[in-house]
């Protein structure tokens, strides 16, 4: 039976169809571990059938490397405390990474912040979400889609700040792990009926909570810090825009399955409108601190 499935999906690629039988891809029996693991990754990002047989023939023997490369990030994070910063110490802010409004001439750590995390907590909530999440939709979406939904979080993120939270730093890769998560966490919920995977429901609950956890994490650091410090503590809007941005750019990437994003006419509105925010908040920051006479407390 397997050899039959097996001819037939490659007269299927050789006519360039995408065209498969109809056997549910979760009656096939005798799989080894890791083309188990591919089959859940299908059942548990993509709705319909037919992509998720292509998308396991396709990938059922590629290693995911963004997994390995998590599991080294944690790992060098938490064995050498590198890119953990505890708030109320009085130098937590030199490190030339971290997002700090008087520093922000230097565009780089607009971006760079994401490398840095207040303590383990924040380490482990994201390197969590990004295995939970993360890790699935790049093995299914690629690598260039969701960097690109990653990094757009990101930004958004830091730029929410400097216009709404204007005497805050900012610090973490929130705003891009909310922006994977709220995608798919949408696309879901909006797949509902055509969604199989096991325990869906389970693990939407643990995603939100996790998510609801960090977020008040943050806002009780922000405003009722544990330890007296000598400036504001982190913002917390980043992990509000990352899910603005994964709701609407990230919605549309994750539904758009092996589709061209450039031929959608939303997908050019959502481009768009990220565009004019940017343009906007380049502006704001260029003019609206002199004009609004913002106290920026000094930069370490």
């Amino acid at each position: 039976m397997s050899s039959k499935r097996s001819s037939s999906f490659r007269r299927a690629i050789a006519n360039g169809r995408r065209t498969l039988q109809r056997e549910i891809l979760l009656d096939e029996t005798g799989l080894g571990l890791y083309k188990r693991f591919v089959r859940y990754v299908a059942y548990e990002i993509l709705p319909c059938e037919t992509d998720r047989r292509w998308y396991f023939h396709q990938n059922r023997l590629c290693p995911p490397p963004v997994f390995i490369a998590i599991i080294v990030f944690m790992c060098y994070g938490i064995m050498l405390n590198k890119w953990v910063l505890q708030t109320y110490q009085l130098d937590f802010m030199k490190s030339p990474l971290v997002y700090h409004p008087g520093h922000r001439t230097q565009v780089w750590r607009f971006f760079s912040y994401m490398f840095m995390h207040v303590g383990l907590e924040q380490l482990g909530f994201n390197a969590l979400l990004q295995l939970m999440i993360g890790v699935p939709l790049e093995m299914v979406h690629g690598i260039l889609r969701i960097s690109l939904l990653y990094m757009a979080g990101v930004l958004a993120g830091s730029l929410t700040v400097s216009i709404t939270d204007m005497r805050a730093p900012v610090v973490g890769g929130s705003g891009g792990v909310y922006a994977l998560c709220s995608a798919h966490l949408a696309n879901v919920v909006m797949n509902w009926a055509g969604m199989r995977c096991p325990y869906k429901l389970l693990r939407m609950i643990l995603a939100l909570v996790c998510m609801s956890s960090e977020v008040g994490r943050a806002v009780w650091l922000r405003f009722s810090p544990p330890v007296p410090s000598s400036g504001p503590q982190p913002s917390f809007m980043a992990h509000l825009s990352g899910a603005v941005v994964g709701i609407s750019m990230g919605l549309l990437i994750l539904r758009s399955y092996e589709e061209s994003l450039q031929k959608q006419c939303s997908w050019w509105v959502i481009v768009f409108s990220f565009i004019t925010f940017l343009l906007f908040a380049i502006f704001w920051n260029i003019f609206a601190y002199e004009l609004l006479g913002v106290q920026i407390p000094p930069p370490p």
